[in-house]
């Protein structure tokens, strides 16, 4: 019976002479059973823990079962072997003690299979069915703060916190779709609570038929990358505008110096380009920043009203006005005034803004007596002025005195290379605002919004991803959470299962997402290479070889060269 055990088995009599030795104790020493039998066990085994520490001893004495406990032999030709026994007494009909019962397992392979994950720089943690951890290496205690004894036994949503821990579990999918899963971005809680991100992967354990026993999960630790990227969104950021490309970061090296000047700045530009938030950047970046900043809609004020609104009114300047009101222009002395939308400003108002930046007075309704005003204006439209001025609806002379300092604000179509950038800042935002731990945007969900063209611009796409919180619990946002017309069942499965047909699909894959990214900085640079190498910040030899392999073609004819 013995002999048809896996682990080795052998037994003693009271005086410790080994009585039996099975074929799996044999193939694991190396001695054979006539050679043991009659022997004593520390004669053959060698054991660390042979003499007062010996297991087998312990048991017999206290008439119990010991289980479970790792020690060292020696093979018959000295080697140490790693062994996992348990012991218990042998007892006879009368329940007399008879001697002594051992099973041990050879246990170098677990070792040493230990030993290379401890040696592995990502953590690495296995589950069982009930998802409890069964392993923990060394790097997984390390960025963890855990120890493998504390972890092991517990449910990992107990040990790591994470931001995906329920239906969105990825080690749980993998278990329960027998796929892999990998590169997830995702955050945990370390023993002390502080956040950390990290990227993982987990696939399914299965034993020898093929049946799934458990799941295994790698995970990397990027802090460092995190804190890496914040630094170089800093350079991608002015005040709270966001924008790694070309244009937007001309822009930005100019608005301290204009924000320093006391000049009216015109900024044009689409609907949702974030004309207010170029308003409010000069603003605070500007030696007005201790006093007011006002804003008003001109767009949004019937013509009645916006007079009144703009320089105020004394008592008796018409029916309802019982007592004097300051305008807007009072309310900002000493400050800013925004004005958005001055392209649909009346022409009998013109005259009255004309006068205050001419004359840097004006008069409320009902008054004749002209008031300083000490205001910086900034002005706002995404009306074209200049047909307006041709169509007589715009006064020329107070276009020319608004136009001192001009800001083109590009479409959100011409900066496709923000729509990453953009999308991860407003995931930030509405992570921090509604609570949800959800860390970012897969890429397939990105591929589909780096296509649109966004008529609505950054605030369409803050709307989209807003969108998304609603639908995503946590974690990565998928392209089921999109709206329409972004998801469809369709688009979604061709996406997941085959990026390569992504662009009949209307998506990009990673590589049409980079040639189209450097035909446009090409164009951008006027196929100056040199420009171009800057901006994207590669080296010649790597634009020079992702030319040729996307087969971008200078349009003019003229193939450039590297050195302007």
């Amino acid at each position: 019976m013995f002999d048809s055990i896996a682990d080795g088995v052998f037994t003693v009599d009271r005086n410790w002479k080994i009585s039996s030795f099975n074929h799996a104790a044999e193939s694991i020493t190396g001695w054979k059973q006539h050679e043991v039998i009659g022997k004593s066990c520390s004669a053959i085994f060698h054991s660390n823990i042979c003499g007062e520490s010996c297991i087998l001893s312990q048991s017999v004495t206290q008439r119990k079962k010991i289980t479970d406990k790792p020690i060292f032999i020696k093979s018959k030709k000295g080697e140490t072997i790693p062994v996992n026994i348990s012991a218990a007494p042998l007892l006879d009909p009368q329940g007399n003690i008879i001697g002594g019962i051992e099973t041990f397992r050879d246990i170098t392979s677990s070792i040493r299979n230990q030993l290379i994950l401890d040696s592995i720089a990502d953590g690495v943690f296995t589950v069982d069915r009930n998802w409890r951890i069964t392993s923990f290496n060394h790097a997984a205690e390390q960025i963890t703060g855990w120890s493998s004894n504390d972890a092991i036994g517990k449910s990992c949503s107990e040990i790591f916190h994470s931001s995906i821990c329920g239906k969105n579990c990825a080690i749980a999918q993998c278990i329960y779709t027998g796929k892999p899963t990998s590169n997830l971005s995702i955050t945990i809680s370390d023993s002390t609570g502080k956040k950390i991100p990290i990227s993982i992967s987990a696939s399914p354990l299965t034993d020898n038929e093929g049946n799934i026993i458990g799941g295994v999960e790698t995970f990397r630790d990027l802090t460092a990358i995190t804190s890496l990227r914040k630094q170089l969104s800093q350079s991608y950021t002015f005040d709270e505008i966001v924008s790694k490309s070309a244009a937007m970061q001309r822009i930005f090296n100019i608005l301290p110096d204009i924000a320093k000047s006391p000049s009216t700045v015109l900024i044009l530009g689409e609907s949702g380009t974030g004309k207010e938030l170029v308003a409010r950047a000069l603003y605070n970046a500007s030696n007005r920043a201790d006093k007011p900043f006002v804003i008003v809609n001109c767009g949004a004020l019937p013509e009645t009203l916006l007079e009144s609104e703009l320089f105020g009114y004394k008592a008796g300047a018409f029916t309802d006005a019982k007592k004097d009101k300051q305008g807007r222009f009072a309310a900002a002395q000493g400050g800013t005034l925004f004005l958005d939308e001055i392209g649909d400003i009346p022409q009998s108002v013109q005259v009255k803004l004309l006068r205050v930046l001419q004359n840097k007075v004006y008069e409320p309704l009902g008054s004749n007596v002209p008031v300083a005003a000490d205001v910086r204006i900034i002005t706002a439209t995404n009306r074209n002025l200049q047909e307006l001025v041709q169509q007589g609806i715009f006064r020329e002379d107070l276009f020319y005195r608004l136009n001192v300092v001009k800001i083109l604000l590009p479409p959100l179509r011409e900066r496709r290379e923000d729509i990453p950038i953009l999308a991860d800042h407003f995931i930030k935002q509405f992570s921090a605002v509604q609570g949800k731990d959800i860390v970012g945007i897969s890429s397939n969900a990105l591929n589909i919004l780096m296509r649109y063209e966004y008529p609505g611009n950054i605030r369409e796409l803050q709307n989209i991803i807003e969108y998304s919180f609603i639908l995503c619990d946590g974690g990565i946002i998928q392209i089921e959470h999109l709206p329409e017309p972004f998801y469809s069942p369709g688009a979604a499965a061709a996406a997941k299962t085959n990026q390569k047909t992504s662009s009949a699909e209307g998506l990009l894959t990673l590589e049409e997402t980079e040639k189209q990214a450097i035909y446009l900085s090409l164009e951008r640079n006027k196929w100056r290479k040199m420009g171009t190498c800057r901006e994207l910040g590669i080296s010649k030899d790597t634009l020079r070889r992702k030319i040729q392999r996307y087969g971008l073609v200078n349009p003019a004819g003229d193939t450039g060269e590297l050195d302007e």
